[in-house]
């Protein structure tokens, strides 16, 4: 499963998808995305605290997708399509990656990144095999059930990556783990060493910025240099009072050198 030849990205899929912009990242930016949400970021940029810069994002997506109004929809499809909001999704994917918001993400993913899914429910080898296509039924079905849902992901993404530069200056990496079992979702291109894989990863996926907590999810946890501008979202980035799961973060996928630490 390479990457596809089109995007909504400032680079190329290729380019994103390859060992080498981990080594040597450049911004990402969603075309138009912070030009049509320009007052927004004006807003974001004038406030000091984290917490108040959260609050103010979640507001400004509430107002500008309508997400308050669901409750005068006269229609149970009306309403639940602006009840689902992108938090809705954010929350489907901290309980199960392979769920229908899940498959949403990776949708997301592969039309603005052009990265297709290496793995949903099970492994995505061919866009022309049936576990691809399950995995489309599933994108569409998520889809459906709120509005906009990928142009309030573009913006979740553009705030993300300001708000990280901006808690972060200077820094163009985050050592993150994940913990797995085996390698059935994950690609091996090469054994770099006794402990050092090349890895195709999967579309999106989840890491932890806490080594411990990496445990819990597996026999074996892998260390990577993810570049902070494959990171699509962290926990914290917004106020408790909206999202828990402060320790994870959401990474855009591609080749990965990564170690694998073993317990016992």
């Amino acid at each position: 499963m390479g990457a596809t030849p089109m995007n909504l990205c400032s680079l190329p899929p290729w380019a994103i998808a390859s060992r080498h912009f981990n080594e040597n990242p450049q911004p990402l930016e969603i075309q138009g995305v912070r030009q049509a949400n320009r007052l927004l970021f004006q807003r974001l940029a004038a406030l000091d605290d984290p917490a108040e810069r959260g609050a103010q994002f979640h507001d400004y997506m509430d107002v500008t997708f309508q997400l308050h109004q669901w409750a005068q929809e006269t229609s149970v499809k009306g309403r639940k399509s602006l009840k689902n909001s992108y938090l809705r999704f954010l929350r489907g994917w901290m309980f199960d990656a392979n769920s229908l918001e899940g498959a949403v993400l990776k949708g997301w993913v592969e039309s603005r990144f052009g990265l297709p899914p290496t793995f949903h429910r099970e492994p995505i080898r061919d866009i022309h095999g049936e576990a691809y296509f399950l995995y489309m039924v599933e994108r569409m079905k998520g889809s459906a059930r709120t509005s906009a849902i990928n142009s309030q992901f573009d913006v979740l993404f553009e705030f993300a990556q300001s708000e990280l530069a901006r808690r972060h200056p200077g820094v163009s990496h985050f050592t993150l783990y994940r913990g797995i079992n085996d390698f059935d979702e994950h690609m091996v291109i090469e054994q770099l060493g006794k402990h050092d894989y090349l890895l195709r990863l999967n579309n999106l996926n989840s890491f932890t910025n806490d080594f411990e907590r990496a445990w819990e999810f597996g026999t074996k946890v892998l260390r990577a240099e993810v570049p902070l501008a494959k990171v699509v979202f962290q926990g914290d980035l917004l106020p408790s009072s909206l999202l828990k799961g402060e320790g994870e973060l959401m990474v855009i996928g591609g080749e990965y050198q990564v170690k694998v630490m073993t317990g016992g």
